[in-house]
């Protein structure tokens, strides 16, 4: 087997996917049946500067080399050859945010990531102007509010992209998007694929009082779905990839992806009637839409899939963060007792302890809002946990509340497509961190969305297998075959997965903590506003 995945290597027969995350850059290989073979990972973290959250570049360019040079070191040290080609490459990050380019490719101001709630103004000005949803964290609704803000920079740009593209870009010269991480940057038409024409000259007119010296369609990256080529790797952008030099130029690229799209590829969820949801440090639904929405709805995004199918997303910007730190804060209590506990035996043990608490959980509130939530409109947020004198407050049932409050924010939106769009599922599949323990994050996703639940044994891949994947497809598709056939035939064809139904006890201790949830939310507001 080895000698075959060698010589699998040796002759390109690969495809590469590389997912900038919010928590971790992480690069895997896949080998010609679409299974990795090898993988490395690097750790970073955002940061909180002049009241942006943001990354650096000098970050962005090491955490990319770092997880390649893990990745490639896999290689060798599982097969014995050094890697110098692969068959394709695709590149994935967290979607949305603000970079913006002057003429001579410098960036004009720090990345403003996903993760910034300071464009209401904007938001709201664009939502009313299109009568579609815009949220704060969309490309647009940066690019606007810098023009009210009268940002110096904005007379410069001649560039606009998302991380994903500006990776793609510095590697290949394309300046090219995805059209599912395009329709986060601005609306999509969905018969041409393309940003809404009607809506770009609705925003040229807005800002012509501004005499920009450009317009919007100049500025914007171009969009293409996937399957289609996106250039080939540059020499320059082979050595700034790898920087050992050992990597050849040439390498085709498929259009560069968010993680929205990449998680809905590698849940195999692009086909209608099915959905996925990715928990990690936000938290966010996916639904592919049969129909449009009767009305916009500002706590949904209607975005699309990597082929520009409209999908329905329900986002909240925290999920597990906030139940990381006091999983962190027992481990600390397991050491000062002189006890070393592996942490992910901690994680299993926790986890599993939920399951034993009372449907509702007890009585217990938390909100893990280490950033601000437009779920439930805070621009600021305040980790916070409560209890009345008249609570069950035990282990089981503080661990439940903390894992029913990270898909908290995430289930008003669903109940909007749920509940009043009437939206019908088929199932949803989870993926990422909080599903690692089995059967506890599964069955609790189950009792608050209603839905049958699955988890893949390929979910903990996550969405750097989902860009291999479409870089997979595009180099191995055959002719007039779909992605969804393609994922289908080439991927997931005999696939185990697990699948949970949900309790009708639980769904019903859901939706009591739910209403819990939501009156406490004054609770968060005072906290905001009184806790600095």
């Amino acid at each position: 087997m080895s000698y075959d995945v060698k010589h699998m290597i040796e002759n390109g027969k690969t495809a590469l996917g590389i997912e900038l995350g919010s928590t971790r850059i992480k690069a895997v290989l896949v080998g010609e049946d679409n299974t990795p073979i090898a993988s490395g990972s690097h750790d970073w973290e955002n940061s909180y500067e002049n009241n942006v959250w943001t990354y650096s570049v000098e970050d962005i360019w090491r955490g990319l080399q770092d997880s390649y040079q893990k990745m490639s070191s896999d290689v060798k040290q599982q097969y014995g050859v050094t890697l110098k080609t692969v068959g394709s490459i695709g590149f994935s990050a967290m979607m949305h945010g603000y970079m913006a380019f002057d003429q001579d490719g410098e960036l004009l101001v720090p990345f403003r990531t996903w993760r910034n709630n300071i464009t209401e103004q904007s938001s709201k000005t664009l939502t009313e102007l299109f009568n579609y949803n815009i949220p704060q964290r969309w490309s647009i609704a940066h690019l606007y509010q810098a023009i009210l803000n009268q940002e110096e920079h904005v007379a410069n740009i001649h560039f606009q992209t998302t991380l994903a593209g500006y990776i793609h870009w510095k590697l290949t010269g394309e300046k090219v998007l995805g059209v599912g991480e395009a329709s986060g940057v601005f609306p999509i038409d969905l018969n041409t694929k393309n940003y809404n024409q009607e809506m770009i000259n609705q925003f040229n007119e807005l800002v012509e009082a501004d005499k920009l010296p450009w317009k919007l369609e100049d500025i914007l990256p171009q969009v293409l779905v996937a399957g289609e080529k996106a250039g080939v790797l540059s020499e320059e952008g082979a050595k700034l990839l790898d920087v050992s030099g050992e990597l050849q130029a040439g390498i085709a690229l498929c259009p560069p992806e968010g993680d929205a799209g990449t998680g809905m590829v590698a849940t195999n969820s692009v086909a209608k009637r099915t959905g996925n949801v990715s928990a990690g440090t936000s938290a966010f639904a996916m639904v592919v839409m049969e129909k449009d929405l009767s009305k916009v709805y500002p706590e949904i995004d209607l975005v699309t899939t990597p082929t520009g199918n409209l999908v329905a997303m329900a986002h909240s910007n925290n999920c597990s963060s906030d139940l990381n730190a006091w999983v962190g804060l027992f481990e600390e209590f397991t050491q000062a007792l002189g006890i070393e506990v592996d942490k992910n035996k901690l994680f299993e043990t926790l986890f599993k302890k939920a399951l034993e608490g009372d449907a509702d959980a007890g009585g217990l509130l938390s909100y893990g809002y280490l950033s601000g939530e437009h779920m439930t409109h805070f621009e600021e947020g305040r980790p916070l946990f409560a209890r009345s004198s008249g609570s069950n407050f035990n282990l089981a049932n503080f661990m439940r509340t903390h894992l029913f409050t990270a898909f908290g924010a995430m289930k008003i939106g669903m109940d909007i497509l749920i509940k009043e769009e009437k939206v019908e599922l088929d199932e949803i599949l989870g993926h990422g961190g909080i599903f690692k323990t089995e059967g506890v994050g599964q069955s609790i996703l189950a009792a608050a969305f209603n839905t049958p639940v699955s988890v893949m044994t390929t979910a903990g891949e996550g969405g750097a297998w989902g860009i291999a994947l479409l870089a997979s497809y595009m180099n191995n598709k055959e002719e007039n075959q779909t992605l969804e056939e393609y994922l289908n035939e080439k991927v997931f064809a005999g696939q185990e997965g697990k699948t949970m139904s949900p309790d009708p006890k639980d769904v019903e201790g859901f939706e009591r903590f739910m209403e819990r949830y939501k009156k406490g939310l004054a609770i968060e507001r005072a906290a905001v506003e009184n806790l600095n």
